[in-house]
């Protein structure tokens, strides 16, 4: 994202000399601030200058953690499937669960981990130094405090939170609308389309959201500013690449201070805030693909989302997508509100997820082609994500799954698993 923001007390030049101002317990008065680059791609890519008082190296004690069950098993016999996530967390294990160590794998690959947690508790300080996340907020709300400030989110938020940011998440307690996320992990970084950026960075006007609609971290956010002391020992949470199931392990670092310790920050890297309702969806005469309706990309992936919009004008179109073959890659749709009009009569809902399978051609349920002739406009919203390698079942998928969806194209030709044979 090189869009480029200063906050907080920098040095009027980088990699020089920068002293605290005024008196204080530690550091004191005159002392020098350390400076961390945190840059992508080896210094060749965005980066981030952050000016800490402490050296933010310090590590007083570190421990194993167990990130959880990430073993995946394959999608064997191939088949669509249909995974209802509400299902996945009673009412009595939300409240003891947060919103990093209480995360449950549905799907991944070498690429990309799709996660569901619904938190009812704050989480430990966490820093995930595999890749960038992308959270879509499904319902609820609440406070993400980073080191470089703090998020508030709720209903249709993307949270997009680079690589080895400490940060940690404050749900709002709520029995009737809990909390509730859909982690994109990927193995790489998460960024806006390249063809709407220009060389530089900017959003072109092609674009369907730009630079306005992102919302920054407020800060900086230092410990006295959340009620905590400076220096209070503080766990962090780190995920990083290990010999573990999805070749991901976890540690647990001890720090001497508290992480919040960032006076000051500048650059191109950083976390933010795109919420579903400001992006400007792409329409034309005949269907569009999904291409047309892509968010975000990362490496081997891609995030689109369907949101309410005039669908298809042309007096002879099909607004209901065309049955196909999505012969590189496994999609994925999170549906999240309003009426799937290509899925209808399948069983799907609010909080479902449908698995389509590279290699099995899918497309509208039965009826739902002849049904969306003269529809004008779809009241739909979805997030997908395509990979452009196969898709494995976490434990939460293999959990989740309802075991009929693949025949429900299958009505009035018998079973989906007869055969002529």
């Amino acid at each position: 994202m090189a869009h480029y923001q200063a906050m907080g007390s920098i040095p009027p030049k980088r990699h020089t000399q920068h002293r605290v101002p005024q008196e204080g317990r530690r550091p004191r008065q005159g002392d020098l601030y350390y400076e961390e680059l945190m840059g992508e791609e080896g210094f060749s890519s965005d980066s981030s200058l952050l000016y800490h008082r402490y050296i933010p190296s310090t590590v007083s004690g570190a421990r194993e953690w167990v990130v959880g069950d990430l073993a995946t098993s394959p999608n064997q016999p191939l088949v669509p499937r249909h995974l209802k996530l509400h299902d996945l967390f009673a009412e009595q294990d939300i409240r003891t669960t947060d919103a990093v160590t209480g995360r449950r794998l549905v799907l991944g690959n070498g690429d990309v981990r799709i996660l569901y947690v619904v938190p009812g508790q704050d989480s430990p300080w966490y820093r995930n130094a595999i890749g960038d996340e992308c959270v879509y907020v499904e319902r609820g709300s609440g406070r993400v405090e980073t080191v470089f400030g703090s998020l508030e989110v709720g209903e249709g938020d993307y949270v997009v939170i680079p690589r080895a940011t400490t940060h940690r998440w404050l749900p709002k307690r709520s029995r009737s609308n809990p909390l509730r996320l859909y982690v994109v992990e990927a193995n790489s970084h998460i960024a806006p389309p390249k063809r709407y950026l220009s060389r530089y960075g900017q959003f072109l006007e092609h674009s369907p959201y730009c630079e306005r609609d992102l919302r920054l971290p407020v800060g900086p956010l230092l410990a006295e500013d959340i009620g905590a002391e400076p220096e209070e020992p503080t766990n962090v949470y780190l995920k990083h690449r290990g010999t573990g199931p999805g070749g991901v392990a976890g540690t647990i670092h001890t720090l001497p201070f508290h992480p919040l310790d960032v006076v000051g920050w500048d650059g191109c890297l950083y976390p933010y805030v795109f919420n579903i309702s400001d992006y400007e969806p792409i329409t034309g005469r005949i269907h569009q693909p999904p291409p047309a309706h892509q968010v975000f990309e990362g490496w081997n992936f891609v995030i689109c989302n369907f949101v309410p919009r005039k669908v298809d004008y042309h007096p002879l179109a099909i607004p209901v997508p065309y049955y196909h073959s999505n012969v590189d890659s496994d999609e994925v749709m999170f549906y999240v509100d309003g009426d799937y009009e290509a899925r209808k009569g399948s069983g799907i809902g609010r909080g479902s997820i449908s698995l389509h399978p590279g290699g099995h051609p899918h497309g509208p349920q039965p009826g739902a082609m002849e049904a969306s002739l003269g529809v004008e406009r779809f009241d739909e919203l979805a997030v997908m994500v395509d990979t452009f390698r196969p898709l494995e079942l976490g434990e939460a998928g293999r959990a989740a799954d309802d075991g009929v969806y693949a025949s429900s194209w299958s009505r009035g030709w018998g079973s989906a698993d007869e055969s002529d044979d």
